[in-house]
Order: C-alpha cells, then sequence, then structure tokens
C-alpha cells in the first residue's frame, strides 16, 4: 500500500502521488472511503492511475462519480474506460455533454489537421449534469461548483474551502488555457472568469496542469490585462473585440496619409 500524500484535507493530486508527471493533474477528492476523480488524462494512463488508486487502498465501489472539468481530449480522453471499469458515472456541465457523449474530434481537439493531430476520442455518457453555485457532496465534503468559460464554455472549477481546483483558467506562471475561436474559446468570459477567481478568498489554486501554488492577484490582474490586450489583437482573428489598426488605415487612407519616411506617391505611367 501507498502512503496518501494528501496535499490538502480530503485532496490528492495522482501525479503528485505517483511523483511523476503521467499527464494532465488528476484530483482524488475524499472523505472516509467515499472519493470522486476530477479529469483523468488520456487512455493510455488509466491502468497507471487505477493501479495507483487500488495502492492508496480506495474501495473502487465508493467512486461516487468522474467529473470533467471540461470536454478536452487531455483530459477526459480515458473516461469512457474508466467508466467502465469503476462502474460509476460521469458528471460534467451541460455544454460538455453533447462533445463528451458523441465524442466530437474537433470541439475536444482530437483532431487538428493541420498539425497532424489524430487521436480516438472515445465518446461517454454523462449521466450528471452540474452548472454554476451547484454542490457536489463527497462524505461530509462540499465542493461548490463554479461554472468559468472562456478557455471552453464548458470550463468548470470547484471550491473547496480555501482552495480551487481551478481547471485551465490560470497556470502559476500567468498563462491560461489555449485560446482557439474552434475550440468555443471567448476571450471576454475568460477575462470574467479570471476577475472572479483575483476577487475571491480562496487562498490556493490547483490547476489542471502544473504546480499547485498560492493565489497572486499581481499576477493574475497582469494576466487580465494582457487578455484585454487580446481584444484589440488581430492575432486572435474573430475572438477579437476590434482591430484599430483598420480603422487607422482607413482614416490614412481617406487623408491620403503617406506613410512616414514618404514625402509623395510616386507617379508612374
Amino acid at each position: 500500500m501507498l502512503t496518501r500524500k494528501t496535499l490538502f484535507p480530503g485532496i490528492i493530486e495522482l501525479n503528485f502521488q505517483a511523483g511523476e508527471v503521467l499527464g494532465c493533474n488528476v484530483y482524488l477528492v475524499f472523505d472516509a472511503d467515499q472519493w470522486i476523480l476530477i479529469d483523468i488524462g488520456y487512455e493510455e494512463t488509466v491502468d497507471d492511475f487505477v493501479e495507483i488508486i487500488r495502492q492508496l487502498d480506495f474501495p473502487f465501489s465508493r467512486c461516487k462519480t468522474l467529473v470533467a472539468t471540461h470536454a478536452d481530449v487531455d483530459h477526459i480522453q480515458g473516461l469512457a474506460k474508466l467508466k467502465q471499469l469503476l462502474r460509476t458515472t460521469v458528471t460534467a456541465h451541460p455544454n460538455a455533454v453533447a462533445p463528451l457523449e458523441s465524442g466530437d474530434p474537433l470541439l475536444t481537439l482530437a483532431v487538428i489537421e493541420a498539425q497532424g493531430l489524430k487521436l480516438e476520442m472515445p465518446p461517454v455518457q454523462v449521466e450528471n449534469q452540474v452548472k454554476d453555485g451547484d454542490v457536489i457532496t463527497v462524505g461530509s465534503l462540499e465542493l461548490e461548483v463554479w461554472h468559468t468559460p472562456g478557455h471552453t464554455n464548458s470550463q468548470l472549477a470547484f471550491r473547496c474551502g480555501d482552495v480551487l481546483l481551478s481547471g485551465d483558467n490560470i497556470y502559476r506562471d500567468g498563462c491560461v488555457g489555449a485560446i482557439d475561436a474552434h475550440h468555443g474559446s471567448d476571450i471576454k468570459a475568460f477575462i470574467r472568469s479570471l476577475t472572479r477567481i483575483r476577487d475571491s478568498d480562496v487562498r490556493w489554486l490547483a490547476p489542471s496542469h502544473g504546480p499547485i501554488f498560492a493565489k497572486d492577484n499581481a499576477m493574475l490582474q497582469r494576466t487580465i490585462d494582457r487578455l484585454e490586450s487580446y481584444l484589440k489583437m488581430a492575432d486572435f482573428g474573430t475572438l477579437a473585440d476590434s482591430w484599430p489598426l483598420m480603422d487607422e488605415w482607413e482614416d490614412e487612407v481617406a487623408q491620403g496619409k503617406m506613410p512616414d519616411g514618404l514625402e509623395s506617391p510616386v507617379s508612374g505611367k
């Protein structure tokens, strides 16, 4: 049997428990012998995580549900396999139900043809839907559900005391989950979600990738400022709110303004 490396009361992160990074962060939340998993990662690592859970002496029959933070392949490709092994249910936000149950390869980012990426995305039925303000109970523990859209429209976070299991909202280096129009990202919603996290009184952020860290409002504000700048950048295409340069260009064309350094148009026949 393994000694449980509990990071916070009732919370174990299975990569940290294993002493090696097997994939996205997988949180086992427990009280007494009842437990849930938040995310599972790729199908190829399911057996590794199951063995860790076995060695931690958590009864498989006492897994209440498997929770998907959102419907990205790197978080949920193994859900169908794990659900069958544990004979339990799946819980997700309503916006994640369709891509999970259909195994949608595009919305889950399982297939990105331009990058030569093609992964299987086994469909899985979602029995339980949760929305903002709902509470998931695990024994006597309560996880408050936060809907934090931006990275995807189904992104969830879960508050347990002064810890927020924060999904792909923010990482220790100030980076955020990928912003992609084809993925259903929304920069304005992302800013609102990060502002909610910044303004909350949680003390610790436990993200879906990378190390757990103390909430740093100054870092969060820098990230918010960066995302606000994206609303005025062509880099983000249809996700941008506007492109001020094009307004400037229209004015310059109307005024016949020459480029800086050039005095007059070059005449030609």
